[in-house]
This record gives C-alpha cells, sequence and structure tokens, in this order.
C-alpha cells in the first residue's frame, strides 16, 4: 500500500513539518507499507488552471507529483491552522487532481497554540468527503508544536507519545481495510 504524508505548509520554515517529518519516521520504522513525504514548499503549483487528470496530462515538471498523488492509497493530511482552516495550499494542491474516491485520508493539525489547530480540523471533516475520500475518525490535534518536535521531526514532549500510536493505529487499520476491499 502507498500512502503519502503530506507536509500541507508552503512555507519553507514551516513549523508544522516537525510533525510531517517525525510521521514519516514513525511510519517507515513500524510498518511495511511504501511511506513517501510530499513537501508543499517544494511544489509551486499556482492557482488552478486545470485538473491533472493523468499522469501524462500532467505538465512536465508536476509529472512526478502526479505519479504519487495517483499512486497513493491512502493521505496523511498535517496541515497549520490558517485564519480558523487549513492550508490554502493543502486544498490548491488536491484540486489539481480528481476526486479521491475510496482513499483514506488521516488528519493531522498543529499550532503553536493551546487549541493545536482543532478549528482546522473541523474544515478537513468537510474537505476529504468533499473529495470523495474516507476519513479516519481518530484526528491528531497538536498544540504547542513547536514544543512537541524540534525542527529535524523528533519528538521531544514523548507524553505525546500515545496519541501519536492511537492516531497511527487507527488510521492504519482504516487504510488497510479499505485497501483490502478494493482488491
Amino acid at each position: 500500500m502507498n500512502i503519502e504524508i503530506i507536509s500541507g505548509s508552503p512555507r519553507t520554515e514551516s513549523i508544522t513539518k516537525r510533525i510531517a517529518l517525525f510521521l514519516d519516521k514513525e511510519f517507515k520504522n513500524k510498518c511495511d507499507h511504501n511511506i513517501g513525504l510530499i513537501d508543499l514548499s517544494n511544489w509551486n503549483l499556482g492557482l488552478l488552471q486545470e485538473v491533472f487528470k493523468t499522469v501524462d496530462t500532467t505538465p512536465d515538471k508536476f509529472k512526478p507529483l502526479a505519479e504519487r498523488i495517483f499512486a497513493a492509497d491512502a493521505f496523511v493530511l498535517v496541515t497549520p491552522e490558517y485564519n480558523g482552516s487549513y492550508s490554502p495550499a493543502l486544498k490548491n494542491l488536491f484540486d489539481h487532481f480528481p476526486k479521491q474516491s475510496r482513499k483514506v485520508f488521516g488528519i493531522v493539525t498543529a499550532s503553536t497554540g493551546a487549541l493545536g489547530g482543532a478549528r482546522s480540523s473541523q474544515q478537513m471533516l468537510l474537505f476529504v468527503p468533499a473529495l470523495f475520500g474516507i476519513t479516519s475518525p481518530y484526528l491528531l490535534i497538536t498544540p504547542h508544536v513547536d514544543k512537541k518536535f524540534d525542527e529535524n521531526g523528533n519528538l521531544l514532549d514523548l507524553a505525546f507519545q500515545s496519541a501519536i500510536s492511537t492516531f497511527k493505529q487507527e488510521f492504519l487499520y482504516l487504510a488497510e481495510s479499505v485497501h483490502k476491499t478494493k482488491n
């Protein structure tokens, strides 16, 4: 199964990227699936002009990205909170592709504040079904992300490991179950 973790901030110095880096290592070390990390700060998609319907019809500079999106069986969306919602760059990414029917999505939000992106998680719960995706019911809300992870994605707050483990377990259970029924 192919799982893509999407680091949803377009900022090169994104604090939210810390949790995406951690999750990338965590999934790679503790499951046998193909795990990838798509960092939106590396892709300047621009505003939507046309939907990339296939890899072949995608502009050359975005073909590597399109190959990964089309091949993904599941996604972990990691987003900061932008004005009470998720990252516009994250929405723009998925606007460039067809619906993600029958793909499982894990939702991870993060902020330096005490709410951890809770408001953006609620917006994500509306976004995923609009993509025809299936949302894993256990969300990973990450308050004080700057104190929980260092800039290299290492966990600083070991008490947070329990929440991460539950998120990962529930996401994988659903993604593996859906993947089995599709094959």
